[in-house]
């Protein structure tokens, strides 16, 4: 009887999945207080509430939206600029609803509500993490130097990278 050895194929070891930069994961969480506080009640009155989803706060999910595209988007610039946008309609669209508010009636019969307030710290920390994923660095210093790309020609084809070849040792 033939004797069977084990199989030599290479052990397929799972890939570690990168942890999420600090900044997508600031994002991601203004997305999300976004979407929620935009639904919420951004007045309350005497009367009842008046729900985010009547008024600005559906520009407000509309961003949220595009911010949550941005913080699952690989493209760190592409997506600080959808989180600016993010950031840019969450703290503005608030804080003119307040205004326009206080400009009509002051404070007599209103409060903020909690989706007004929440969506505006949506934008504050939209903004944190837009700020640094604009300011971080492309390749992660830990990886090492990052690669050279090989020089173009005149024709425009780029060059194949020479391949160093280890010497031997001459003998003595």
């Amino acid at each position: 009887m033939g004797q069977t050895s084990p199989m030599t194929a290479p052990s397929a070891r799972p890939r570690r999945r990168q942890r999420m930069e600090q900044g997508r994961r600031r994002l991601l969480l203004a997305s999300g207080m976004a979407l929620v506080g935009a639904f919420l009640p951004w007045m309350l009155t005497g009367l009842g509430t008046v729900s985010g989803a009547r008024g600005a706060g559906l520009w407000v999910a509309y961003a949220a939206m595009l911010g949550l595209a941005g913080a699952l988007l690989p493209a760190r610039r592409v997506a600080a600029v959808q989180g600016g946008v993010l950031a840019v309609v969450a703290v503005a669209l608030p804080v003119w609803q307040v205004l326009h508010l206080y400009a009509l009636v002051r404070f007599e019969g209103w409060m903020p509500g909690p989706g007004l307030v929440m969506s505006l710290g949506a934008g504050v920390l939209a903004a944190l993490g837009a700020a640094q994923l604009w300011r971080s660095p492309s390749w992660p210093e830990a990886a090492g130097p990052r690669p050279r790309r090989a020089e173009a020609h005149s024709s425009g084809r780029t060059a194949r990278p020479t391949r160093v070849l280890p010497t031997r040792p001459t003998p003595r």
